[in-house]
């Protein structure tokens, strides 16, 4: 974890100085050590069968799957391997290198499509591998998602506390002078950086509680719903950068205008692969969602309108502000605080939309609450009992 959270300095180093190879060296280097280091962990875990999964541990070809699992860990490690020695001689080959270390599992299949093709279909093992094989639909544990994220946005949130705490406090001799002595007055000058703040908290917590229903939700997810998800969160962590950037300019100037926009379009990003997480869920439903909400169920319209608000006002706001310059701040601030309400009528603006489309599409078609369908034993118990 050390050398995990060394791994952003040497970002910023190669950001920094492209031309150096000293970022690559430090990056390479901690990626090597981390992958020594977890392939002891593995060689740890094996020699104490009662460590390892259970699929594995009453597994009969416990050394295949331990070579396949340092196989894949190691893979990453002897890449950064070749990018730092290539960075003495062409620098510009590593970042490549390092690149390509994303599409690794994509290149794999597609040179195991390309034998198949050449010399025929390689026979299986008798365990067919499951896990860690780094492939998109590979399962991946949903509380560790829902940890990590909660861990994120939580330190977003702090990020907000610090920043509203940090040159937005009066100095008393400035208010002594200035302001006669008045607290209420001298506060006044800090006005939108407290309705920023207020906002951009908002939003964080909305945010987080969608995340929080769509999880609840979802039974199972895989590598690429994570993938997704960690898209989000980084958009999600650009959030403080709004709340600085919305009232960091002057009134009704030009670059007021594209911090708003940039704003807008952080907060879109983040509630877009939101819903494309639950629209990747959607593709497997049976699989991954609760019958609540996939297609056809009680909750189905309700989560697409709630994960598809944030989004489509986002959206709307960005341009708004285009056509509607000399306000862009009065409507972003808008916005932000008509959201939250937003999410309290959702329900019943839900409800009231699609009577208002089955008057005016279906009108001869019946209710379908008066219709008694025939439904499993799983969609017979409440949603909540099946939680607890």
């Amino acid at each position: 974890m050390m050398l995990i959270t060394f791994l952003p300095y040497t970002f910023s180093l190669m950001a920094t100085f492209p031309q150096k190879i000293l970022g690559i060296l430090l990056f390479c280097g901690c990626v090597m050590v981390i992958g020594v280091i977890q392939s002891v962990i593995v060689l740890y875990a094996f020699s104490r069968p009662f460590l390892l999964n259970e699929q594995i541990q009453i597994s009969e070809n416990q050394t295949f799957y331990k070579h396949h699992i340092l196989k894949v860990i190691m893979r990453v490690p002897l890449m950064c391997l070749f990018a730092s020695i290539f960075s003495f001689i062409f620098f510009q080959l590593s970042y490549v290198l390092l690149a390509i270390v994303i599409f690794l599992p994509y290149i794999s299949q597609f040179l195991k499509w390309c034998r198949s093709k050449a010399i025929g279909q390689v026979e299986e093992t008798p365990d067919s591998m499951q896990f860690y094989t780094f492939l998109p639909n590979e399962p991946l544990t949903k509380e560790r998602v829902e940890a990590f994220s909660d861990g994120v946005y939580a330190i977003v949130a702090t990020l907000l506390i610090l920043d509203i705490c940090e040159d937005n406090v009066p100095d008393p001799t400035v208010v002594k002078e200035q302001f006669g002595g008045s607290l209420v007055a001298a506060l006044q000058v800090y006005g939108p950086e407290y309705l920023a703040y207020f906002g951009s908290f908002a939003t964080v917590g909305l945010l987080w509680f969608v995340h929080h229903s769509l999880f609840l939700h979802v039974t199972k997810t895989t590598r690429f719903m994570g993938l997704l998800n960690t898209f989000s969160l980084a958009f999600v962590g650009g959030l403080p950068l709004a709340y600085q950037l919305t009232h960091e300019f002057p009134r009704n100037s030009h670059n007021e205008l594209e911090a708003i926009q940039i704003s807008c379009v952080i907060i879109f990003f983040a509630g877009i692969f939101q819903l494309t997480i639950w629209v990747v869920a959607l593709y497997n439903e049976q699989e991954t969602l609760h019958p609540y909400v996939r297609y056809g169920g009680r909750e189905h319209v309700f989560m697409l309108a709630k994960l598809a608000l944030y989004p489509c006002v986002a959206l709307g706001t960005f341009f708004l502000t285009c056509i509607l310059s000399k306000f862009s701040a009065p409507i972003f601030h808008l916005m932000e605080i008509t959201v939250p309400f937003a999410f309290l009528v959702l329900r019943l603006l839900v409800r009231v939309g699609l009577a208002l489309l089955r008057q005016i599409f279906c009108p001869d078609r019946p209710d379908p609450r008066t219709v008694v369908e025939e439904e499993d034993d799983e969609t017979r118990v409440p949603f909540n009992a099946l939680v607890t």
